[in-house]
Protein backbone atom coordinates (compact mmCIF):
# COMPACT_ATOMS: atom_id res chain seq x y z
CA UNK A 1 0.00 0.00 0.00
CA UNK A 2 1.28 3.07 -1.22
CA UNK A 3 2.33 6.43 1.31
CA UNK A 4 -1.02 8.44 -0.38
CA UNK A 5 -3.44 5.48 -0.05
CA UNK A 6 -2.59 5.12 3.45
CA UNK A 7 -3.20 8.52 4.15
CA UNK A 8 -6.39 8.50 2.09
CA UNK A 9 -7.23 5.24 4.41
CA UNK A 10 -6.42 7.06 7.60
CA UNK A 11 -8.39 10.29 6.35
CA UNK A 12 -11.39 8.16 5.50
CA UNK A 13 -11.84 6.15 8.50
CA UNK A 14 -11.15 9.12 10.68
CA UNK A 15 -14.56 11.26 8.84
CA UNK A 16 -16.51 8.03 9.59
CA UNK A 17 -15.36 7.51 13.13
CA UNK A 18 -15.91 11.62 13.97
CA UNK A 19 -19.55 11.04 12.05
CA UNK A 20 -20.18 8.19 14.21
CA UNK A 21 -19.35 10.07 17.37
CA UNK A 22 -21.31 12.85 16.98
CA UNK A 23 -24.21 10.61 15.58
CA UNK A 24 -24.46 8.67 19.16
CA UNK A 25 -23.21 11.61 20.87
CA UNK A 26 -26.33 13.75 20.14
CA UNK A 27 -28.27 10.39 20.76
CA UNK A 28 -27.26 9.77 24.12
CA UNK A 29 -27.71 13.56 24.87
CA UNK A 30 -31.62 13.43 23.35
CA UNK A 31 -32.13 10.13 25.59
CA UNK A 32 -30.74 10.88 28.35
CA UNK A 33 -32.60 14.34 29.45
CA UNK A 34 -35.69 14.39 26.96
CA UNK A 35 -38.89 11.60 27.41
CA UNK A 36 -40.51 10.35 24.46
CA UNK A 37 -42.26 13.13 22.14
CA UNK A 38 -40.93 15.95 24.49
CA UNK A 39 -39.52 18.72 21.75
CA UNK A 40 -38.39 22.52 22.33
CA UNK A 41 -38.07 25.38 19.73
CA UNK A 42 -34.34 25.83 18.56
CA UNK A 43 -35.19 28.39 15.53
CA UNK A 44 -38.48 29.51 16.64
CA UNK A 45 -41.20 27.06 14.96
CA UNK A 46 -39.29 25.53 11.54
CA UNK A 47 -36.38 24.20 13.65
CA UNK A 48 -37.28 22.14 16.68
CA UNK A 49 -35.32 19.13 18.89
CA UNK A 50 -38.45 16.46 18.81
CA UNK A 51 -37.73 13.41 20.77
CA UNK A 52 -39.44 10.19 19.18
CA UNK A 53 -38.25 6.43 18.61
CA UNK A 54 -38.66 4.13 15.44
CA UNK A 55 -38.41 0.45 14.66
CA UNK A 56 -37.91 1.14 10.88
CA UNK A 57 -35.56 2.73 8.04
CA UNK A 58 -34.28 6.69 7.46
CA UNK A 59 -37.01 9.15 8.50
CA UNK A 60 -39.13 7.13 10.64
CA UNK A 61 -40.48 4.68 7.72
CA UNK A 62 -41.40 1.13 8.40
CA UNK A 63 -40.99 -1.61 6.13
CA UNK A 64 -40.76 -5.68 7.01
CA UNK A 65 -40.12 -6.78 10.25
CA UNK A 66 -37.65 -5.21 12.65
CA UNK A 67 -35.63 -8.60 13.11
CA UNK A 68 -35.24 -8.13 8.93
CA UNK A 69 -34.30 -4.60 9.17
CA UNK A 70 -31.38 -4.89 11.56
CA UNK A 71 -30.07 -8.13 10.18
CA UNK A 72 -30.50 -5.81 6.38
CA UNK A 73 -28.59 -3.07 8.22
CA UNK A 74 -26.05 -5.63 9.26
CA UNK A 75 -25.60 -7.24 6.11
CA UNK A 76 -25.23 -3.56 4.28
CA UNK A 77 -22.47 -2.17 6.62
CA UNK A 78 -20.89 -5.31 6.00
CA UNK A 79 -20.67 -4.40 2.53
CA UNK A 80 -20.32 -1.02 2.51
CA UNK A 81 -17.07 -1.49 4.63
CA UNK A 82 -15.68 -3.88 1.90
CA UNK A 83 -16.90 -1.43 -0.75
CA UNK A 84 -15.50 1.37 0.63
CA UNK A 85 -11.91 -0.58 1.08
CA UNK A 86 -11.88 -1.73 -2.57
CA UNK A 87 -12.26 2.38 -3.50
CA UNK A 88 -9.98 3.88 -1.64
CA UNK A 89 -7.33 1.13 -3.33
CA UNK A 90 -8.99 2.73 -6.43
CA UNK A 91 -6.90 6.17 -7.06
CA UNK A 92 -9.09 7.17 -9.88
CA UNK A 93 -11.84 8.06 -7.31
CA UNK A 94 -11.40 11.19 -5.54
CA UNK A 95 -11.62 12.12 -2.18
CA UNK A 96 -14.97 13.85 -2.48
CA UNK A 97 -16.48 10.69 -3.22
CA UNK A 98 -14.56 8.53 -0.81
CA UNK A 99 -16.06 10.66 1.94
CA UNK A 100 -19.49 10.58 0.70
CA UNK A 101 -19.35 6.70 0.76
CA UNK A 102 -17.43 7.05 3.97
CA UNK A 103 -20.34 9.17 5.31
CA UNK A 104 -22.95 6.95 4.12
CA UNK A 105 -21.31 3.91 6.23
CA UNK A 106 -21.18 6.41 8.84
CA UNK A 107 -25.26 6.90 8.85
CA UNK A 108 -25.63 3.01 8.34
CA UNK A 109 -23.51 2.28 11.44
CA UNK A 110 -24.62 4.96 13.41
CA UNK A 111 -28.04 3.53 13.11
CA UNK A 112 -27.23 0.22 13.12
CA UNK A 113 -25.80 1.05 16.82
CA UNK A 114 -29.17 1.95 18.24
CA UNK A 115 -30.73 -1.27 16.83
CA UNK A 116 -28.15 -3.59 18.56
CA UNK A 117 -27.39 -2.24 21.51
CA UNK A 118 -30.10 0.44 22.77
CA UNK A 119 -32.74 -1.73 23.94
CA UNK A 120 -30.05 -3.37 25.94
CA UNK A 121 -28.48 -0.48 27.59
CA UNK A 122 -31.33 2.04 28.13
CA UNK A 123 -34.39 2.16 30.28
CA UNK A 124 -37.73 3.02 28.89
CA UNK A 125 -38.40 6.63 27.35
CA UNK A 126 -42.19 6.55 27.47
CA UNK A 127 -43.29 9.12 30.40
CA UNK A 128 -39.74 9.58 31.92
CA UNK A 129 -36.20 10.34 31.10
CA UNK A 130 -34.05 7.27 30.17
CA UNK A 131 -31.12 6.38 31.73
CA UNK A 132 -28.10 3.70 31.15
CA UNK A 133 -29.22 0.11 32.73
CA UNK A 134 -27.15 -2.82 33.47
CA UNK A 135 -26.66 -4.70 30.43
CA UNK A 136 -29.80 -7.34 29.48
CA UNK A 137 -32.23 -5.15 31.71
CA UNK A 138 -33.17 -2.24 29.24
CA UNK A 139 -36.22 -1.70 27.20
CA UNK A 140 -35.76 -4.62 24.62
CA UNK A 141 -33.85 -7.52 23.32
CA UNK A 142 -30.48 -7.04 21.41
CA UNK A 143 -31.09 -6.22 17.64
CA UNK A 144 -33.99 -5.33 19.01
CA UNK A 145 -33.75 -1.35 19.67
CA UNK A 146 -35.39 1.82 18.45
CA UNK A 147 -33.76 4.12 16.46
CA UNK A 148 -33.61 7.75 18.38
CA UNK A 149 -34.73 10.45 16.15
CA UNK A 150 -34.70 14.29 16.97
CA UNK A 151 -34.46 16.74 14.09
CA UNK A 152 -37.81 18.49 12.91
CA UNK A 153 -38.11 21.03 10.37
CA UNK A 154 -41.47 21.67 9.84
CA UNK A 155 -40.80 24.88 8.00
CA UNK A 156 -44.35 25.49 6.51
CA UNK A 157 -48.06 24.05 6.23
CA UNK A 158 -49.39 24.04 3.19
CA UNK A 159 -52.71 26.43 2.40
CA UNK A 160 -55.99 24.32 2.91
CA UNK A 161 -56.50 25.00 -0.97
CA UNK A 162 -53.43 23.11 -2.43
CA UNK A 163 -54.69 19.96 -3.63
CA UNK A 164 -53.29 16.63 -1.80
CA UNK A 165 -51.56 18.44 0.97
CA UNK A 166 -53.70 21.31 1.55
CA UNK A 167 -53.34 21.72 5.72
CA UNK A 168 -49.87 19.10 5.61
CA UNK A 169 -46.82 20.18 7.04
CA UNK A 170 -43.83 20.78 3.93
CA UNK A 171 -41.62 18.50 5.69
CA UNK A 172 -42.80 16.15 8.73
CA UNK A 173 -40.16 13.67 9.07
CA UNK A 174 -38.06 13.85 12.00
CA UNK A 175 -34.69 12.09 11.72
CA UNK A 176 -31.09 12.12 13.31
CA UNK A 177 -27.60 13.16 12.13
CA UNK A 178 -27.07 9.42 10.63
CA UNK A 179 -29.58 10.04 8.47
CA UNK A 180 -28.70 13.03 7.36
CA UNK A 181 -25.31 12.03 6.78
CA UNK A 182 -26.84 9.57 4.36
CA UNK A 183 -29.29 11.53 2.62
CA UNK A 184 -26.89 14.31 2.13
CA UNK A 185 -23.98 12.06 0.96
CA UNK A 186 -26.55 10.54 -1.78
CA UNK A 187 -27.62 13.86 -3.15
CA UNK A 188 -23.71 14.95 -3.19
CA UNK A 189 -23.29 11.87 -5.06
CA UNK A 190 -26.01 12.39 -7.65
CA UNK A 191 -24.93 15.64 -8.25
CA UNK A 192 -21.29 16.21 -8.54
CA UNK A 193 -20.36 12.42 -8.87
CA UNK A 194 -22.32 10.28 -11.04
CA UNK A 195 -19.84 9.29 -13.25
CA UNK A 196 -18.30 7.14 -10.74
CA UNK A 197 -21.05 4.96 -9.95
CA UNK A 198 -22.01 4.34 -13.41
CA UNK A 199 -18.46 3.12 -14.23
Amino acid sequence: MTQSIKKRTSFVLLSVFLAVFVDQWIKIAVKTSMSLGESFPVFGDWFKICFVENNGMAFGMELFSKLFLTGFRVVAVAALFYLLYKLIRNTKYPLGFLLCVAFILAGAVGNIIDCLFYGEIFSSSYGQVAEFVSWGSGYGEFMYGKVVDMFYFPLFTWPEWVPFVGGDIFFSPVFNFADACISCSVVAILLFYRKYILN
